[in-house]
């Protein structure tokens, strides 16, 4: 698995519409659910007429989580849902979550933090069983 500065990103050999489905499943297993689904290629495929492989974004939801969330930062839904990516390219499947830590530390709450730590916890367990 890999952290960027604003994700946990790993690669799987899994097809593209397996590897949905995995994310789909673990992050139930952590608790969220979907509340939205951008399919990338189809909306550049509408409006551009451009040709991508499959980019597929996920906005995930914890709802106990993000109601403690929302109690301490009322702004913070500007920031939600918490984006899961899966798209391939050149035969791989990458699946990418948001990092929550670094994401909400823009808030700068201190309320905050331990929620978005354990959001970072649950979501990179999401990419790290959704690519094995």
């Amino acid at each position: 698995m890999l952290t960027t500065d604003y994700t946990i990103t790993a690669t799987t050999d899994l097809p593209f519409t397996a590897a949905v489905e995995r994310v789909r499943t673990e992050l139930g297993a952590e608790g969220f659910g979907v509340l939205c689904e951008i399919d990338v290629r189809q909306t550049l495929q509408d409006k551009l007429g451009v040709e991508i492989e499959p980019y597929l974004i996920l906005g995930a939801c914890n709802p106990p989580l993000a109601h403690r969330a929302l109690e301490a930062e009322p702004e913070l839904g500007v920031l939600l849902p918490c984006n899961v990516v899966v798209h391939e390219r050149g035969g791989k499947t990458t699946i990418s979550a948001v990092d929550a830590e670094r994401m909400l530390s823009l808030v700068g709450n201190e309320d905050v933090a331990p929620i978005a730590a354990d959001v970072r916890r649950r979501l990179a367990a999401v990419v790290e069983r959704a690519v094995a």
